[in-house]
């Protein structure tokens, strides 16, 4: 282990570090780091809440203090890609403090937001652009950016933005950055496609991991109510009332049940607030204000937010639906037990989520506690109509609706549909 001023940082990053309070690089950052001094591409694989932020930010934001001038008009020094709204203004709030005091210019694009002051703002010329996919595309289509001078790229939670469909878009923006140029990928997991991708756009990359894919934070304590859907809204209650106070974010399976989730719980007197595929980026962004202020304590949300939200006050993470895809599960607990604290994750698991319940512990390699309840022996037929452990595809009860949050999935045409922006 070293410490951040063993490293040759440029002095104001040093200063930058002491006045964030930070001290010593956590696994990830002490791995990445001194290899991407070296100019080395970097394939990382690490859990959620690791920093890997600072992982990359550190040594991309060293390497653009010594290139000199500013960026010509249009043109971008580094790009850092991310799969959602949330996540490209998490990071490029970590990074803005790390170039306080230089002339570093950090700008962020993505969907829901006024294209045309994009445009205007891209004119001058960027050092770091984050960016959702999507919304890059737009940009190039209209010609508002110029890619051929970015000799830094980073693809941060790589494997979501492959889940989301995204990976169209991917070829379309790598042919137009310039070249050589240094490529980090970070990612939570590391399937096959993320193994072609990687092969795909770095070159001999220096492969870090510091936690086995499917690993939860090691200080989230979990556990799981076996409690039918019909009941889950009372469950839900139930449990806040043991800690009314405390930040608890709420993961449903689709934007619509969060929405009358959020709105059930505002007129039972509870200070709640929801992001979802249906907000727009200013709604998105204040109710994510209101809760870090604790203006709001519950925050109700889709997967949109599962790796977007970094608050380190969440003591609660409750899975009010269990997530289809078992990864995801490890991504919504990660948004506890951060910088360093303890956290609780609360599952509610129907008889219809038993064969979820069973891909998570299977990914985790260990079972979830019980709660409360009996753990059934596997699944309830599915009713016609209605896909195994899914939402029914139309209609449904209070608290279900048909999937909606944004996910990747594809119609039968084999022609692929352009991502949206994100």
């Amino acid at each position: 282990m070293f410490d951040f001023d063993m490293l040759g940082l440029a002095p104001s990053l040093h200063e930058a570090l002491e006045k964030g309070g930070f001290k010593e690089p956590t696994p990830i950052q002490a791995k990445a780091i001194p290899l991407a001094l070296e100019g080395h591409d970097i394939l990382g694989l690490a859990q959620t809440g690791t920093g890997k932020t600072l992982a990359f930010g550190l040594p991309l934001i060293d390497g653009l203090m010594n290139m000199p001038g500013k960026p010509a008009p249009k043109t971008v020094k580094a790009l850092v890609l991310a799969p959602t709204r949330e996540l490209v203004n998490q990071i490029a709030e970590n990074l803005r403090p790390l170039t306080a005091g230089t002339k570093m210019r950090i700008f962020t694009v993505v969907g829901g937001q006024s294209i045309n002051k994009q445009i205007t703002a891209l004119g001058r010329g960027t050092d770091i652009l984050v960016a959702t996919p999507g919304r890059l595309i737009d940009l190039m289509d209209r010609k508002a950016v110029d890619l051929s001078q970015t000799r830094q790229l980073v693809l941060d939670e790589a494997d979501q933005m492959l889940d989301i469909g995204f990976i169209h878009a991917l070829r379309r923006i790598a042919p137009s950055l310039g070249t050589p140029r240094q490529t980090m990928l970070f990612s939570a997991t590391m399937s096959k496609q993320m193994e072609e991708l990687s092969a795909a756009y770095l070159t001999n990359p220096r492969k870090i991991q510091v936690s086995p894919p499917g690993k939860a934070a090691d200080k989230v304590t979990q556990s799981v109510h076996f409690v039918e859907k019909a009941n889950k809204p009372a469950k839900l209650r139930e449990v806040l009332s043991n800690d009314p106070k405390a930040l608890t974010l709420v993961f449903s399976r689709t934007k619509h049940g969060a929405e009358r989730l959020k709105k059930g719980l505002v007129a039972d007197g509870y200070r709640a607030e929801s992001i979802h595929g249906n907000k727009s980026q200013g709604q998105r962004d204040r109710a994510i204000k209101a809760f870090r202020d604790c203006e709001v304590n519950i925050l109700v949300a889709t997967d949109v937010a599962a790796r977007g939200i970094d608050i380190p006050g969440v003591a609660y993470v409750i899975n009010f639906d269990l997530p289809e895809v078992p990864d995801n599960y490890v991504h919504r607990i990660g948004r506890t037990a951060r910088a360093g604290r303890e956290g609780e994750a609360i599952a509610f698991c129907s008889s219809e989520e038993v064969d979820l319940l069973k891909q998570v512990e299977k990914l985790m390699k260990q079972d979830v506690p019980t709660a409360s309840g009996t753990r059934p022996e596997s699944a309830a037929p599915a009713p016609k109509g209605r896909r195994r452990g899914g939402p029914p595809r139309r209609g449904g009860k209070p608290f279900g609706a048909k999937q909606g949050n944004g996910g990747g999935a594809q119609g039968k045409s084999r022609r692929p549909r352009r991502p949206r922006a994100a």
